[in-house]
């Protein structure tokens, strides 16, 4: 074989390419380009950014598209054309052969390579089918088979007689294939070229004049294969022409053709034809042997089979329409005498196309991975982009026509987008908390009879988003704790669920900021921020803090976070931490004087106590009982009321003075109690004798007792004296520290008196303290007595009073209360408010003082040494 022609060169080649290129976007957002095939890798072919610039303007201006190409697994074009991401610059890959990209078949005629673009994100999905077509370029030479072709023909050959010669092969197409034959001048010998029917040209020798084989046995011809290309390129063979010497008869056929038809799922061994031919000669002159022609194909050596006894045309392997539609057989038959001369027929099997090719199905899932699952995140808008359907059937007419549905929920939709092409899409909201997994199948069916159809099955899987906030399991929490816990002491778990998943559904806890009686809830309670757990930062006590509001969140780590609130009440039980303190009538070392008429008859009102208990409930519900020194039954006690009446006439006490002990206790479940001694003396004229405020009956307003405005001169003038004896006291101690040392400093006097103490002249004792009774709010003056003699009147000291002084002691008795309330432990809570007049809350100080109950804190500041009270 010889060839001819030269390659163009390189620039030329590229200004080709250049000249022929071209892209149009149709009406269905196809994308067409034409390019020259071998182009150098690495060649842009186009830009669908600019290529597509119409479809793109509908996009929002804010998005940048992303491109990323569909293709099939294993097809052409996936593995010679890449898509850029950034702007979708489609360029060669891999070397363009279009001979080797779509060799055989129909492709021939029509080499395109097809593939989808999609764009990103799938929020604003454009779909682009790109149809890239090669245009074919003269690359290849025809090309025979043998380089010598060996042909016989007899000397008694007729003028006209047509031998059929081998046919060269061109790989390209259109005008670069293979277009003509010639033959090297003869006188003897021509060629006449034909063209089969599906255009290939073939040729034909051609017995010019009458042959001698005496005259010239044998010739030599060149025949030559031109294509049209431009530069045309050229094949050659040697023709070798044997001259044989005559046999009368030649076997001849009834048709010099037959055109016949093969559905192409014909079962093998099936009979094509029935080819028969006549030799009037007889015995072995006449005796016919069919066979293929020498210049037959290897494909239909294979694909056939020829009796060589009678002719018969049997199918030897099965026939694809989709790989070739039509086969061109040559036929001889040749008798088996001496120097026998062929007859020739030519028999054409065109393949008839059947329903054999079910669609092929081709998914291609949104999908990190190889995996067969599509995802789509649960907030994703209707018509959501989820997935591609490409569909394919080789066969063609209604048998390679393709209708594809959808099976599943109604959650999606099949949408066609191109003559292949389909998209799934969602087709309603999705929620990944009600169902995270679709099953999805798509049937792919042709038009044939009977029909084929392809199932696909994939999986969608929603993606989660975080659009739940944590819920609590309750809309408001009620936490209980006694009080007196101690600091860290657990006190309820708070649950928060979030049925996202990941970061989306990872909850962490904690309290609102807010204040509780000016003090950050941070100071009182802590919550551990992964288990919602409640712990106490401080003790409790229900006596100053009953209850407790605030606000604990539920915040997950989403992006951005979504979080909920709930409103927790922290409720202080109570304990029986207290005992009743006796507010009424006024006590000296847990005792009272309490003055009782001579004159009483039973049932008479002696006196009231009046007690509180800070608890609460049945910690703080008192009642009074006689104990002690009533065992004679002279006065009854109202457990409830605790009020004390005369059980019996008082002219029958033998005695001048009764003393009782009255135990005031709560009904905790382990009670706590105070005990009271009251001292009733029996007086025959009680109205000589002043009267508490808690006393009633005829000796509670006996006539001639002093009036209220001289009874509070007369306490207020009290108060004052007492205030002015104490300030001598300190002015005499002072003055006889000065004589000591110069200068006085209470922090230097108190660090020398650590190390050389010095015992006070003198320590205050309780025992010194008066028991002041007050009478309608107002201070009556006693004055101290012991052993239980009563002391000078009131109306005795009145005399020494004046209103200055009057109005100096009020204010002196207010200083007085302020004092004293300083002192008292933030333990212990005392009723005294503004409102309470000050005689009235100095008579409640000394009570409790005189109880026991009330200690007064030792003070350094302004003092040189350390003060005893106790």
């Amino acid at each position: 074989m010889a060839s001819s022609g030269q390659r163009a060169p390189p620039c030329l080649a590229l200004l080709a390419v250049l000249a022929t290129l071209a892209a149009r976007v149709t009406a269905s957002s196809t994308v067409r380009y034409r390019v020259l095939e071998e182009l150098p890798v690495g060649s842009v072919i186009g830009r669908l950014s600019d290529d597509a610039a119409e479809a793109l303007s509908r996009l929002p201006g804010s998005v940048s598209p992303r491109f990323r190409a569909v293709t099939r697994r294993g097809a052409a074009a996936s593995s010679a054309l890449a898509v850029r991401e950034r702007d979708g610059e489609i360029s060669v890959r891999a070397r363009l052969d279009r001979e080797a990209l779509c060799s055989g078949g129909l492709m021939e005629a029509n080499c395109t390579l097809e593939f989808d673009v999609l764009t990103l994100p799938t929020v604003h999905l454009q779909l682009f089918h790109v149809v890239v077509e090669l245009i074919d370029v003269n690359d290849h030479a025809p090309r025979f088979a043998r380089p010598m072709v060996p042909v016989e023909i007899s000397e008694s050959a007729a003028v006209g007689t047509r031998v059929p010669l081998d046919s060269a092969t061109d790989p390209d197409a259109g005008e670069n294939g293979l277009q003509t034959y010639s033959l090297a001048a003869s006188k003897t010998f021509g060629i006449d070229v034909l063209t089969r029917p599906n255009g290939a040209k073939y040729a034909e020798l051609v017995v010019l004049a009458p042959l001698d084989r005496e005259e010239r046995a044998s010739y030599e011809l060149e025949l030559t294969a031109t294509d049209g290309g431009e530069p045309s390129r050229t094949g050659t063979t040697m023709l070798r022409i044997t001259i044989a010497d005559s046999n009368d008869n030649s076997p001849a056929f009834e048709k010099s053709s037959y055109v016949v038809t093969l559905a192409e799922d014909a079962p093998l061994g099936m009979l094509i034809a029935d080819l028969n031919a006549t030799d009037p000669d007889e015995g072995t002159n006449g005796k016919i042997v069919y066979s293929f022609g020498a210049h037959v194909s290897p494909k239909v050596l294979e694909t056939f089979r020829i009796d060589p006894d009678d002719g018969r045309l049997t199918l030897l392997r099965k026939v694809d329409f989709e790989t070739a539609d039509s086969y061109d057989i040559d036929v001889q038959a040749q008798d088996m005498g001496p120097n026998s001369m062929p007859a020739h027929c030519k028999v054409t099997v065109k393949v008839l196309d059947v329903n054999d090719n079910k669609p092929d199905v081709a998914l291609s899932l949104m999908a990190p991975g190889e995996e067969d699952a599509a995802f789509v995140s649960e907030a994703a808008p209707l018509d959501t982009f989820v997935a591609l359907v490409r569909v394919d059937d080789a066969d063609s007419g209604l048998n390679g026509e393709v209708v594809c549905r959808l099976l599943g929920q109604g959650h999606f939709r099949l949408q066609k987008t191109h003559e292949k092409n389909y998209m799934i899409l969602t087709n309603a909201s999705l929620d990944r908390e009600k169902r995270s997994e679709y099953s999805l199948t798509v049937i792919a069916e042709d038009r044939g009879t009977p029909s084929l159809s392809t199932v696909k099955h994939f999986t969608v899987q929603v993606q989660d988003e975080n659009d739940n906030a944590p819920s609590f399991e309750k809309s408001r929490y009620e936490v209980f704790k006694a009080e007196n816990n101690s600091p860290g002491a657990y006190l309820a778990t708070l649950q928060a669920s979030d049925p996202d998943l990941g970061a989306n559904g990872q909850v962490s806890y904690s309290i609102l900021e807010s204040m509780v009686q000016g003090g950050s809830i941070s100071t009182y309670v802590t919550v551990d921020p992964s288990t919602g757990a409640l712990y106490a930062l401080r003790t409790f006590d229900r006596e100053e803090l009953s209850q407790i509001y605030f606000l604990v969140q539920a915040k997950d780590s989403g992006t951005p976070p979504l979080s909920s609130n709930v409103s927790v009440i922290l409720n202080v039980l109570d304990e029986n931490d207290n005992r009743p303190v006796v507010l009424a009538p006024p006590l000296w070392n847990h005792s009272a004087e309490v003055p009782v008429s001579r004159r009483a008859d039973a049932g008479e009102l002696v006196t009231v106590i009046r007690a509180t208990d800070r608890d609460a409930g049945a910690n703080g519900d008192l009642s009074c009982h006689i104990i002690v020194g009533n065992e004679v039954g002279y006065f009854s006690m109202d457990s409830r009321s605790c009020e004390i009446y005369t059980n019996a006439s008082m002219r029958d006490v033998p005695a001048d003075r009764v003393d009782i002990t009255v135990l005031v206790q709560d009904h905790g479940s382990e009670p706590l109690g105070t005990k009271v001694v009251l001292r009733l003396t029996l007086y025959e004229n009680l109205a000589d004798h002043h009267q508490t405020p808690y006393q009633t009956g005829s000796g509670g307003g006996g006539e001639g007792g002093p009036d209220v405005s001289t009874i509070i001169i007369i306490s207020l003038g009290a108060v004052c004296g007492l205030l002015l004896i104490i300030m001598v006291a300190f002015a005499l101690r002072c003055s006889r520290d000065k004589k000591d040392t110069h200068s006085y400093n209470c922090r230097v006097a108190e660090s020398t008196y650590q190390q050389h103490p010095r015992k006070p002249s003198r320590q205050i004792h309780k025992g010194e303290i008066t028991l002041v009774p007050t009478v309608n709010g107002t201070l009556p003056i006693r004055a101290h007595h012991h052993g239980g003699s009563p002391g000078n009147s009131p109306g005795q000291q009145r005399a020494h009073m004046s209103s200055r002084q009057s109005h100096h002691s009020h204010q002196s008795l207010n200083s007085l209360v302020t004092i004293s309330s300083s002192h008292i432990p933030e333990s212990f809570a005392l009723e005294l408010t503004h409102a309470t007049p000050p005689v009235e809350q100095v008579s409640q100080l000394l009570s409790l003082l005189h109880q026991g109950q009330y200690q007064p804190r030792p003070s350094f500041r302004g003092n040189k040494y350390t003060r005893s009270y106790r």
